[in-house]
């Protein structure tokens, strides 16, 4: 049986953020390698103009990271619950937490898959998907609905593992399911060796198939009293809502909050179709944004996941003040690698677009113009998420919610509309709103940070209280 690591909760807080981030960060730089090749792959392979396919594909995930966003939201709770309760080092409330989350999941995905497979072409129609980019997105929207269970799977045994204060397993596991899925996306999306070429398909399937065997090894490691989550009691099949509730009134929050983010992204897609060069402006939109900004955005949501761990097992201590001193090492980590990556924006934009075949003209054009402007999106993004972090792994959830609504909405695609109305809408333009919104949203959810009302959130799973 697994012990608690109990250097997350005592002796020096830079070792103690340093042994949650380092994993934390490499497996979600891990886990983002894969839809750069992906991209990377079909701008090469794929033939298309204007980089048809990198938009199609893209445009499918944004649809789908919707779905995937609103399940992580039980994630979320679980994440805090977890946190708290290895904080106390209650591994049977730890365990229990995590088991019913899984079954939850698992219900929730039956049911959503065939219904995203029948809604896929109006969900794409929605953003204004044209018949180039509908090629390549309806066939990668729908393989993602029916096989993507254990894409999810995968995200939750991660998030309990870590949250428990176990990085390091989920690093080997990431590790296994992104070299499964580089592996798996060249010979089905290149067609090698005696398998067809697949085009953005073949990406699609790769997503769902690799991470399977890293999900099957977890449950085998919790299943085997490897982990410090532990095996389920027997014969307990369906969620136990007394568990649920709690978890859900905590997630939801943090589950809107994601949804309301990924559907401004959706809506900027929408305002790109009717842009002149309306297709090449999304394809440098999903290459820029939705991968090179990934290199920035990636450690900043595991930083995330650094600050929710490191706060929520301090507050489970009786530790808030460490904790607090926790996240702040943390943003000051994640600030230095963001400003790096913003120079790296800066002096080779040409080359990171290079890497998709991103030879169009106005794709270049607009991705270059994106890119400086992402450099300093980068920074705030960071900042912002270790913070949204931290209030989540306090059990505040609520407050997160509500600024994203203001940043994202209010502020991002508030901004466009005006734009928009006044015939000033342009893809530098949206670019610009992009960078606003960011630093609205740093600028609140730091100040929410610095009042200190999470100190007093208590969290606890309804059994307790009887």
């Amino acid at each position: 049986m697994k012990p608690f690591d109990k250097e997350l909760i005592t002796g020096s807080i830079l070792r103690s953020v340093w042994k949650l981030s380092w994993p934390m960060v490499l497996l979600n730089m891990v886990n983002g390698i894969h839809g750069f090749v992906d991209q990377a792959l079909v701008g090469h392979y794929v033939p298309s103009a204007d980089s048809a396919a990198n938009a199609g594909v893209g445009i499918a995930w944004s649809a789908f990271l919707v779905i995937v966003v609103f399940i992580s939201s039980l994630y979320a709770g679980m994440n805090a619950f977890v946190a708290r309760y290895a904080g106390k080092h209650d591994r049977v409330n730890v365990s229990r937490v995590a088991y019913q989350t899984f079954l939850a999941s698992v219900t929730a995905l039956g049911i959503i898959a065939p219904v995203g497979y029948l809604l896929a072409p109006q969900i794409l129609m929605l953003i204004k998907t044209s018949p180039a980019e509908m090629v390549h997105a309806l066939p990668y929207l729908r393989i993602l609905f029916v096989f993507g269970m254990p894409v999810f799977l995968m995200f939750m045994v991660t998030g309990a593992m870590q949250s428990s204060g176990d990085p390091r397993t989920p690093l080997l596991l990431g590790v296994l399911a992104t070299i499964l899925n580089v592996v798996l996306s060249y010979i089905l999306i290149t067609g090698a060796g005696p398998f067809p070429a697949m085009g953005a398909a073949g990406a699609a399937l790769a997503t769902c198939i690799a991470p399977f065997v890293s999900v099957l090894i977890a449950l085998g490691l919790i299943l085997r009293g490897k982990t410090i989550i532990q095996p389920p009691p027997r014969g307990q099949l369906w969620p136990d809502f007394s568990v649920i509730r709690p978890i859900m009134r905590k997630g939801f929050p943090v589950g809107i909050q994601a949804v309301l983010l990924n559907i401004g992204g959706i809506v900027l897609l929408r305002f790109m179709g009717g842009l002149e060069h309306h297709v090449a402006a999304r394809a440098a939109y999903i290459i820029c944004y939705s991968q090179l900004f990934s290199l920035a955005t990636w450690p900043a949501y595991a930083l995330r996941g650094t600050a929710t761990t490191i706060l929520g097992q301090n507050m489970g201590a009786g530790l808030p003040e460490r904790g607090r001193r926790g996240v702040y090492v943390t943003a000051a980590a994640g600030a230095v690698w963001a400003a790096f990556m913003a120079l790296v924006y800066w002096v080779l934009p040409v080359q990171l677009l290079d890497v998709f075949n991103a030879s169009d003209e106005m794709v270049r054009h607009f991705g270059i113009v994106g890119l400086r402007y992402l450099a300093g999106s980068g920074i705030c993004l960071m900042l912002a998420l270790v913070f949204t972090g931290a209030l989540v792994g306090a059990g505040d959830t609520v407050r997160p919610m509500v600024i994203a609504f203001i940043s994202q909405i209010g502020v991002l695609l508030g901004l466009c509309i005006l734009f928009w109305y006044v015939g000033l809408l342009t893809m530098p333009v949206i670019w610009a709103c992009i960078l606003i919104s960011h630093f609205v949203r740093l600028l609140l959810t730091y100040l929410v940070f610095v009042q200190g009302r999470w100190q007093h959130i208590r969290l606890e799973l309804e059994r307790e209280k009887e």
